[in-house]
């Protein structure tokens, strides 16, 4: 099973972490699994893009982005080239190294 590494974030994950998950789960899925609450405005539905990520290690492991994760990526804060919705990144077998961006575009989070 693949790990994601969580590098620290001040809100959600301020000691960094490692969790281990089946392959064919979300990054977002496995983060909230595990306690880590990022913002997921749009219940991942690919409709928002408060649970971005920045994939730091392990890019080719997820599968790739469609054309609406791409278009909805473009008003992301903090875009990087290796940017994806955590609702959208699927894992595969190698493991990947997140960073959860400072700011997200949502005004008002939500409780989930």
């Amino acid at each position: 099973m693949p790990i994601i590494k969580i590098l620290p974030h001040a809100e959600y994950c301020p000691q960094g972490a490692q969790i281990t998950v089946p392959a064919g789960t979300s990054i977002c899925e496995a983060l909230l699994e595990n306690k880590i609450n990022i913002e997921h405005a749009c219940d991942m539905s690919a409709a928002c893009t408060t649970c971005h990520v920045i994939v730091r290690e392990g890019l080719s492991s997820l599968n790739a982005p469609d054309e609406t994760e791409d278009d909805l990526l473009d008003r992301a804060w903090g875009l990087e080239p290796n940017s994806r919705l955590s609702c959208q990144a699927i894992l595969a077998q190698s493991d990947v190294t997140v960073e959860i961006p400072k700011y997200t575009i949502n005004h008002a989070k939500e409780l989930h």
